[in-house]
């Protein structure tokens, strides 16, 4: 069995514009979950939206302008099933994301094929091999050594807040740095190459953001260019770093991806440039939005704030509750290789279905009063921000102790730090994207 951008072992087509059986369940869709600004614009998630659906409609049908439709699942219990069953529910049939095998939607070719060739959007067999090779890097012991290089990027980043404040942008000066460094850290990117990453992270957000608030129609032969040419230029570095581990292997990531062998082959280049977007892209926004969600929270509730400072050995499980209130990933998506049933509801083979992580983690038949904050809750490790079953996140004890690190470091210099009210939430519907958080640092401890 080869190893050779396997996404062509599935013919991936156009399911119908309606489900194969009658929705058993009868709700319009309350927000309409396929529009970017969907939750950008009332500020987050759309929590009241959630709870409807879990309440009247936990599988629930969603048309599509320009797609099929799909199956919204928003439970606790029925997205944890469907995680635990990737042979019924597919993760590399049409991808993770909502509007995959869509007629008429725009893509860079190459941008399109790497997000498909990755880790991410594999099922068994190609899925556990490849995953294998990844662990060693996010094992506890190597997450343990690791923590000693962010603890000192904590500190230097926290430097430079204290010498901008004390009213600073969070996310410009500090939850999009950490992550950035933790990464490059892991996969071994050498020091003075690292602005490179910054800036095509950076480039390809704003280049999103731009599209989604201007239209496609609207953006010129010149950006297009501009967006191709930098597009190329990100993937022939990630080839040249590749190739680099191949011809000299170091203790890193990219060293073990590139070594990795598949039934005696090396991965293909398709998936060499999957490995490297997905890795690229996998380790940002996660912990960015878990960072800077995190302050919120801390603000909105001061008397958690008060009780973590007092007691820090409720720092762990202070870490799994903020994620579970944050849920900085709203959605996974799946498609039925099969004729199933979800909830009482029949389910079409070539169906997608979309996981609302997002709306699970506020189920109140799982977690008691769940928009409550509660860092003492006992079972805030059981939420699903980060996945569940053989897709769980590789790198949740990564983002974990990010947090962790951080927020030790920021309530003992400045325990006075507040969120000052003024965010910026950039348009998308599959994460969380707190783009601009801005936080009074106050008196230094």
């Amino acid at each position: 069995m080869g190893f050779q951008n396997v996404t062509e072992t599935y013919q991936v087509e156009q399911p119908p514009i309606t489900p194969h059986s009658k929705p058993v369940y009868d709700l319009k869709p309350p927000v309409d979950l396929t529009t970017a600004n969907v939750f950008s614009d009332n500020g987050g998630y759309t929590f009241d939206a959630f709870e409807t659906m879990r309440t009247k409609a936990p599988v629930m049908w969603h048309p599509e302008d320009y797609g099929a439709g799909f199956w919204a699942v928003s439970t606790y219990d029925l997205v944890k099933k469907m995680e635990l069953d990737p042979e019924t529910y597919s993760s590399q049939k049409g991808g993770i994301l909502m509007n995959y095998g869509m007629e008429g939607v725009p893509r860079h070719p190459l941008l399109h094929s790497s997000s498909l060739n990755s880790l991410i959007n594999l099922d068994r067999p190609y899925h556990t091999p490849l995953r294998m090779e990844h662990m060693a890097y996010f094992r506890a012991d190597f997450v343990a050594e690791l923590r000693k290089r962010v603890t000192a990027q904590v500190n230097v980043l926290l430097d430079g807040m204290a010498k901008q404040g004390p009213v600073v942008d969070m996310v410009e000066t500090f939850s999009a740095e950490l992550p950035l460094f933790t990464l490059c850290e892991i996969l071994g990117v050498p020091v003075a190459d690292r602005p490179k990453l910054v800036h095509w992270m950076h480039f390809l957000e704003q280049s999103q953001f731009q599209a989604q608030q201007e239209g496609l129609g609207n953006v010129s032969m010149e950006q297009i260019t501009h967006f191709m040419n930098e597009i190329q230029a990100m993937f022939e570095y990630g080839r040249y770093l590749l190739a680099e581990r191949r011809k000299s292997p170091q203790p890193d990531l990219l060293s073990a991806i590139a070594n990795v062998e598949i039934d005696g082959k090396p991965l293909s280049p398709e998936f060499l440039d999957g490995s490297w977007l997905l890795i690229v892209f996998a380790g940002n926004d996660t912990t960015r939005n878990s960072l800077s969600g995190t302050m919120k929270l801390l603000t909105q509730n001061p008397d958690q704030k008060a009780k973590l400072m007092a007691d820090d050995s409720l720092f762990p499980n202070f870490v799994h509750e903020s994620i579970r209130m944050v849920s900085p990933v709203t959605y996974m998506r799946r498609t039925a290789t099969k004729n199933t049933e979800l909830g009482g509801q029949p389910i079409g083979e070539g169906e997608k279905l979309v996981m609302y992580y997002a709306s699970a983690n506020r189920d109140a038949a799982k977690f008691d009063n769940p928009d409550t904050y509660d860092i003492t809750r006992a079972n805030a490790k059981d939420h699903l921000a980060f996945g569940h079953g053989p897709h769980v996140c590789l790198g949740q004890r990564v983002a974990n102790m990010q947090v962790d690190a951080a927020y030790r470091q920021i309530l003992a210099r400045f325990p006075d730090i507040a969120w000052t009210g003024e965010q910026s939430i950039a348009p998308s519907n599959f994460v969380h994207a707190i783009s601009s958080l801005t936080v009074d640092l106050g008196k230094p401890a």
